[in-house]
């Protein structure tokens, strides 16, 4: 998808769409009115742009099968045994193919933001496999049935929906047209509209903003790392993860794994029994992650804060660890030195 043009935008201004087929008006739902005014305080919508987002909400379609997507997602319901299987062949060998053929914009990338090309790798992979799966749903059709009828979400989609509209209306695009994941997520690196409108750049210089080219999505990514959420910016130069094996049959006494708010001293953890694959100094702080299989054991890790970086981009641990075992096996493919 590439945005519109903004005189084809204004024309639906103009021009009614019809009334959502399932029987469900968005338009008139008692939340709207709040909807409207966030838009018009906030944001400094017209009247004729506030008469686009009704009509637009009044063709919107309720999808509660992407709420039940949503509470069952893969990260949250399977074991890191069935999880890893995306850490497949063919997602390996498209990643190095990835770092070759867009070497230019991932190095850009790694000397602006210090975010490696292998890691941007591991993202588009597990997101999208590369761009080649962007999402089927339209995004104004998942974030309104999020965002007016989630159990419990319903004030982040709400959010989403909100910050939609004023992406559509800042970059041209017809709110009607965009597709994505039934979160609402878009374009090759799965940007939610509040990310995609503080965070997406224009990586290949043709004025637009499109997260759908792998160019802008590379360079987005980066930039995401590095200023979504400062306490856990990406660090240059850092390690994420490293194997750690675990002598006995439980973790040291009042060890918290998968956890972000409990680090341990590597040299602590050795004395207890849960030593790291490679030497690092004793006084290094590191997280455990700990992740189940399907034959009832765990496997250890001892994270680094870029793990927990890549964390802020999907807050699981079985998501974050495929991006970073995913992101390995590109670099080994491609032929390049591991950091």
């Amino acid at each position: 998808m590439r945005p519109i043009a903004r005189a084809a935008l204004l024309c639906c201004l103009l021009s009614p769409l019809p009334a959502s087929a399932d029987g469900i008006d968005y338009s008139a739902n008692p939340r709207t009115p709040e909807l409207l005014d966030t838009l018009r305080q906030r944001y400094g919508f017209s009247e004729p742009e506030l008469q686009q987002v009704s009509t637009a909400l009044a063709a919107a379609k309720q999808l509660p099968q992407l709420i039940s997507q949503e509470q069952k997602a893969p990260e949250r319901t399977e074991t890191w045994t069935q999880y890893s299987r995306r850490i497949d062949e063919a997602r390996i060998r498209a990643g190095a193919a990835l770092l070759r053929e867009h070497r230019e914009e991932l190095s850009r990338a790694e000397f602006e933001y210090g975010v490696p090309p292998a890691v941007i790798a591991g993202i588009l992979g597990i997101e999208t496999r590369y761009g080649r799966i962007t999402g089927g749903v339209r995004v104004l059709d998942a974030l309104a049935t999020q965002g007016f009828d989630h159990p419990t979400r319903s004030k982040f989609f709400f959010s989403e929906l909100t910050e939609f509209f004023v992406l559509c209306r800042d970059a041209g695009f017809d709110p009607l047209q965009p597709k994505g994941s039934y979160a609402g997520a878009m374009g090759d690196a799965q940007f939610m509209p509040s990310n995609y409108r503080r965070l997406a750049l224009d990586y290949d210089g043709d004025g637009q903003r499109d997260l759908w080219s792998l160019p802008d999505a590379i360079g987005s990514i980066a930039n995401y790392f590095t200023h979504y959420q400062p306490d856990w910016r990406w660090r240059r130069g850092e390690p994420i993860a490293v194997p750690a094996t675990l002598k006995g049959d439980a973790l040291p006494k009042g060890a918290v794994p998968n956890s972000r708010d409990n680090f341990y001293r590597v040299g602590d953890l050795v004395r207890a029994g849960l030593a790291p694959a490679m030497e690092l100094p004793a006084d290094t702080l590191v997280g455990i992650v700990e992740l189940p299989l399907d034959d009832g054991g765990r496997e250890y890790w001892l994270a680094f804060p870029n793990f927990y970086s890549i964390m802020t981009y999907n807050p699981r641990i079985f998501y974050a660890m495929a991006v970073t075992q995913l992101a390995q096996r590109v670099e080994t493919a491609a032929g390049a030195t591991p950091p």
